[in-house]
C-alpha cells in the first residue's frame, strides 16, 4: 500500500508531520487550567501560514480531554452570541442542565418551549444564565474563533465577553488573526480591554527541528537535511510545502524546488503582497535590493530619515515579514520573498 504524504498544503489543517510549539501551548493551557486563572483570553497572531489555526487546535484538543472543559468553535461570519448559545444548548451533555434551569431559548429557535417559562429575548441574558449554570457544575468553556476581523459581529461579541469575564463567569477565549486585523479590533473605542490581552506571535520554527524531521522522513544525512531545512527559513507553511513536494518527488528535494517556489508565489505571496500599501512595497523592494540589510544604507536608497523609515520597519516586523533582531539591520523572514519582491515591484 502506497504511503500517504505526511505533509499538507491545506491552510489550517493539521498535517501528520508537525513541529509542535510545546512551550507556548503549555503556557496557554497552564494559565487557563489554573485554579485562579490570571488570564482568560489569548490572541494568536502571525503571518499567513505561521500555523495559527493548528496552534489553536492543539490547545483546544488538550483542554477538550479534561472532564470539566467544554470547547466551542465559532464562525466569525455569523452572529457569535447566538451561535455560542446554540452550540452550548445543543451539546447533548448540557441540554438537560439548561432545561432543568428553565432556560427557554425558543425565541431564537434554539431548543424547545419549556412549559410555564417565558422565552428569554435578550441573548446576553440567556448566555449569562447558561454560563452561571455551568459554573455551578464547575465547568469551564473554551471559545475559539479563527481569523478574526473588526466586524460588527466581532465587536458585539467582544463587548459581551468582557461583561462575562467581569462577572466572574468561567469563559475563556482564543482568537487568531493577522496582525493588522487584531490591531484594528484592539483600536475599537469600546474594546480597550483587548490591549491588555496577552498576544502570542508565532514566528519561525526551529531549523534544527525541521532538519531532524526531514532527516527521519526522507532518510537523509545530516548535511542535506539541514540544507533542506534552511530553504524554509523556519516558515511553518514552507516546512509543509517543501516536505510535500519532496515526498511527491521520491525524496529528492532539489527536484521539488521549482514546484515549491511556484506554490509559494501563487498561493501565499501574491495574497501577502496585495495586502501591502504602495509605500510598504517600496520599502520592501529597497530591502530586497540591499546587499547588506543595513538600515542606514536602505534609508539612504529610499531618501528617508530615521523617523520616516521606522514606522514602516516596525509595521512590517509586526506583520511577520521582516526580522529586526540584529540592531541596525533588517532581513526577510519568508523564503524566496526577496526574489518575489524584486520581480513584482
Amino acid at each position: 500500500m502506497k504511503k500517504t504524504n505526511p505533509y499538507s498544503l491545506t491552510f489550517g489543517k493539521e498535517p501528520v508531520c508537525v513541529i509542535p510549539r510545546t512551550i507556548q501551548i503549555n503556557t496557554v493551557c497552564d494559565t487557563f487550567m489554573a485554579e485562579n486563572p490570571p488570564q482568560q483570553i489569548y490572541m494568536i497572531t502571525g503571518v499567513r501560514g505561521a500555523g495559527k489555526t493548528v496552534f489553536m487546535s492543539e490547545i483546544q484538543k488538550t483542554l477538550a480531554k479534561q472532564d470539566n472543559w467544554i470547547t466551542v468553535e465559532l464562525n466569525p461570519a455569523k452572529d457569535l452570541l447566538v451561535s455560542l448559545a446554540a452550540k452550548l444548548y445543543n451539546d447533548q451533555k448540557l441540554t438537560a442542565l439548561f432545561k432543568n434551569a428553565k432556560i427557554n431559548l425558543s425565541f431564537y429557535g434554539i431548543g424547545v418551549e419549556i412549559s410555564n417559562t417565558d422565552p428569554i429575548t435578550d441573548i446576553e441574558t440567556a448566555l449569562t444564565r447558561m454560563l452561571e449554570t455551568l459554573k455551578k457544575k464547575k465547568k469551564r468553556i473554551l471559545i475559539t474563533i479563527d481569523e478574526v476581523t473588526s466586524t460588527e459581529n466581532m465587536k458585539i461579541f467582544a463587548s459581551a465577553y468582557q461583561i462575562f469575564v467581569r462577572n466572574d463567569l468561567p469563559v475563556f477565549l482564543l482568537m487568531t488573526g493577522l496582525y493588522e486585523n487584531i490591531h484594528a479590533l484592539q483600536n475599537e473605542d469600546m474594546l480597550t480591554f483587548l490591549y491588555r490581552a496577552p498576544k502570542i506571535t508565532l514566528g519561525s520554527l526551529n531549523i534544527s527541528s525541521i532538519a531532524e524531521n526531514y532527516r527521519q522522513e526522507f532518510d537523509l544525512g545530516a548535511k542535506p537535511s539541514l540544507e533542506m531545512a534552511k530553504l524554509t527559513r523556519g516558515y511553518p507553511f514552507a516546512f509543509q510545502l517543501l516536505g510535500y513536494y519532496t515526498f511527491e518527488n521520491g525524496g529528492n528535494f532539489k527536484k521539488a524546488l521549482s514546484s515549491y517556489r511556484a506554490y509559494l508565489e501563487d498561493y501565499v505571496y501574491e495574497k501577502i503582497w496585495s495586502e501591502l500599501s504602495a509605500n510598504d512595497r517600496k520599502v520592501m523592494h529597497a530591502i530586497a535590493n540591499s546587499d547588506t540589510g543595513k538600515i542606514s544604507d536602505i534609508r539612504q536608497d529610499l531618501s528617508m530619515e530615521s523617523n520616516e523609515f521606522s514606522p514602516y520597519r516596525d509595521r512590517l516586523i509586526k506583520r511577520g515579514l521582516l526580522n529586526g533582531d540584529k540592531h541596525g539591520y533588517v532581513s526577510f523572514t519568508l523564503p524566496l520573498f526577496e526574489d518575489f519582491t524584486i520581480a513584482n515591484y
